[in-house]
């Protein structure tokens, strides 16, 4: 599927009011994306309606002009059900387009709401993030999914974008196997470490005893088993061995011994069951310990990115900082492990493996927490590829600047792309983030650059009303 260097228009002629105008669009909320999406539209040509705030009248007001179309994108997913819900109620016919995080919510929006489209930035940017980070040694790679018959990717061939199919490269495979089995039996927490150091020295003590009553005194191997379990139990050799004074000093050394490693044990099983449990010691959820991931911030991004990364077959560590973060159990679940630490600690970096990862992606909610993830990964391992989230913080507009940190992928003007490409009626599958433009997967037309604005334009806080729309710009004139 090839991408075209135009801007994407919709695929048929714009929806139009009973009285001939061109399509009428509404956005809510006072968000970056709001802002942007309004400028965006302004700047197309296309009559809008901002409001950052309204209340059921102004929602009553604003509808009465009959929009084709509402936005609600609002930060917060029952503010957005509670809009989606309110404008429905207002008018049954209009098409409504509403971001949401959180995939319950995005289901019920589908079910509760006729012409509906519930968008979730993360489901967005999760293939963009995911294609920068799975294979550092493919670098013209922009995005990678599974779409149900196998990975794909889309690739930059010759300044056009294509879809391939996508299998990571021998030595990246190589890697990420060394690494999951480097990682069993080998604790990162106390509670882990604790319970496997109690776990092995009782084995070890009840072996070498076994082992001792076997080869030197000859006894048969059960009824050595027998006397070695009532050392390391505490009961003591089942019979006294008169003339092996050695043996019955050891053996009573080990018993001592043993306390100390029942009571590791004990303790290690005590923390495991009580604790959160979010790194194995053995199985799928132990830390790889190289050709992996490593993805700061388990917010609905990065949770969406660590699930991209496990479909695809990639070893992935989540990091997050507050222990009562609602997607720890959703980590869990999905077998995902997790390090509660704070992800700009250069010790824990350096503890999660970082010089042998494939890449480290910052993506938590606050930007300037990303920026300081990155800072602290140069300085543990200059080498490693680093993916950041940007573009919601307003004292970073421009994202580009934050160039030599790593690859920084804009997720508001991302999700004001496809947004855009949805209100103006052009109906896109999903969207491939590049540095400098974003792509949406139009039917029939493949992967289509769709600019928006660097910046917002809209300049208004409460409401952006009735705006005259600008002169319809050449498509020349908007690409970037």
């Amino acid at each position: 599927m090839h991408g075209d260097d135009m801007p994407g228009q919709p695929d048929g002629p714009a929806d139009e009011t009973a009285d001939g105008t061109a399509d009428g669009i509404v956005v809510i909320g006072a968000t970056p994306l709001a802002r942007r999406v309004c400028a965006a539209l302004w700047e197309s040509g296309h009559p809008v309606d901002h409001l950052a705030a309204p209340d059921d009248q102004d929602l009553r007001q604003a509808l009465a002009a009959r929009p084709v179309r509402v936005a609600v994108l609002v930060g917060d997913d029952l503010a957005a059900l509670r809009y989606a819900l309110a404008v429905r109620h207002v008018s049954s016919t209009v098409r409504i387009v509403v971001t949401v995080f959180d995939r319950t919510v995005a289901q019920q929006l589908k079910a509760l709401l006729r012409r509906c489209e519930p968008v979730s930035p993360a489901d967005l940017i999760a293939p963009t993030l995911a294609g920068l980070c799975v294979d550092p040694d493919a670098r013209d790679v922009l995005a990678v999914w599974d779409d149900g018959n196998g990975p794909v990717a889309v690739r930059r061939r010759e300044g056009r974008l294509v879809e391939t199919p996508w299998r990571p490269s021998p030595a990246a495979r190589r890697r990420a196997l060394s690494g999951r089995l480097r990682g069993q039996l080998q604790p990162h927490d106390a509670d882990a470490r604790l319970l496997l150091i109690g776990l092995l020295g009782i084995a070890t003590v009840l072996t070498l005893d076994w082992l001792w009553l076997v080869a030197v005194f000859h006894k048969p191997a059960s009824t050595a088993f027998l006397e070695a379990a009532r050392v390391v139990s505490g009961v003591g050799p089942a019979a006294p061995h008169d003339g092996h004074p050695v043996y019955e000093w050891v053996s009573g050394a080990a018993m001592l011994i043993t306390v100390g490693f029942t009571a590791l044990l004990t303790a290690g099983i005590v923390d495991r069951l009580f604790g959160p449990r979010l790194v194995g010691v053995l199985g799928p959820r132990v830390l790889p310990r190289a050709g992996h991931v490593i993805v700061v911030g388990l917010g609905q991004v990065g949770l969406r990115l660590c699930q991209t990364l496990r479909q695809l077959g990639v070893p992935v560590i989540g990091v997050e900082r507050e222990p009562a973060a609602p997607n720890l159990r959703l980590a869990r679940s999905m077998g995902i492990p997790v390090v509660l630490a704070h992800g700009e600690d250069r010790a824990v970096l350096a503890r999660l493996g970082l010089g042998r990862a494939q890449a480290l992606a910052a993506v938590g909610s606050e930007e300037l927490d990303n920026i300081a993830v990155a800072v602290a990964a140069h300085g543990v391992a200059p080498d490693v590829r680093v993916v950041l989230r940007a573009g919601e913080d307003e004292a970073i507009a421009e994202t580009r600047s934050l160039l030599p940190l790593g690859l920084t992928r804009d997720i508001t003007r991302t999700s004001a792309a496809y947004v855009t490409a949805h209100l103006t009626g052009a109906r896109p599958r999903r969207v491939v983030a590049d540095a400098d433009c974003d792509h949406v997967d139009l039917p029939g037309r493949g992967l289509v650059a769709w600019p928006v604005p660097a910046r917002d334009d809209c300049g208004r806080a409460v409401l952006c009303g009735a705006l005259t729309p600008r002169r319809p710009v050449e498509p020349s004139a908007r690409s970037r």
